[in-house]
């Protein structure tokens, strides 16, 4: 497992002293995004190919939000690729091995000049299967989960060029930053649900349809037309009631 040590920052907590969802998420970027430059096939090596690996899913179950000032160690690898597709799993622990976040994801090989998914090439592949390990145990959800009926239309929320990152589209932590702000008052979300459908860039207009049950929230992030940019679904741990607090 790759790993990278850090400390919980001021400006990655809330109000409660405790590290963001966003900022989570932007741990787990960093962690798969160092590996994979020391493995020399990183971002200028992308760009080089006219390539990029496309977040399509990831679900994270969060045991703990660590606070302000803690120790922390983001771990990730590689376990599988099929066709176009590559599946990886992260670990966030504090620096005595309590585990804090465990995590599956999907990822999709883009071959940015014909703006479609690619197999992988093979010099790649081999690199990254000399990562590989066992993947997580657990009750993981499919790819693609469900959006409930009936949610309410909010208000359209620009995407600025602070969303945007080296892909030129919006940032995958920047979407739940956005969907976040429907969650009500004191919710604790302990498992996140994310499905990327198509990027947003710079000027783009997003459009938050939001639907509360129980113990979950469901937030589609939609175009003009109604087609999805992304799903976000913020429920309980395995789904259990007592999200919101």
């Amino acid at each position: 497992m790759y790993q990278f040590e850090s400390r919980v920052r001021y400006s990655e907590v809330d109000s409660a002293g405790k590290l963001t969802l966003p900022s989570l998420l932007d741990y787990l970027q960093d962690c798969c995004t160092f590996q994979s430059e020391e493995l020399g096939i990183g971002v200028e090596y992308l760009a080089g190919h006219q390539a990029a690996w496309v977040l399509s899913s990831w679900e994270i179950e969060i045991l703990r939000y660590p606070g302000m000032g803690e120790r922390i160690v983001t771990g990730t690898w590689p376990y599988d690729f099929k066709g176009f597709y590559g599946y990886r799993n992260f670990l966030m622990q504090t620096k005595d091995g309590e585990l804090l976040a465990r995590v599956n994801s999907i990822w999709v090989y883009m071959d940015l000049s014909r703006m479609r998914p690619a197999r992988i090439p093979k010099e790649m592949q081999e690199i990254y299967q000399r990562q590989f390990e066992k993947p997580l145990d657990g009750d993981w959800g499919d790819r693609r989960f469900a959006v409930p009926e009936g949610g309410v239309r909010q208000e359209p929320v620009a995407v600025r060029k602070s969303h945007i990152d080296t892909n030129r589209h919006m940032n995958n932590s920047r979407y739940v930053l956005v969907a976040e702000e429907y969650l009500p008052e004191g919710f604790q979300t302990d498992r996140l649900r994310v499905e990327y459908k198509k990027a947003a860039v710079r000027g783009d207009l997003l459009v938050p349809v939001v639907t509360a049950e129980e113990d979950r929230v469901t937030v589609s992030l939609l175009d003009g037309a109604d087609a999805p940019y992304a799903a976000v679904q913020f429920c309980g741990y395995d789904g259990r009631p007592g999200s919101a607090v």
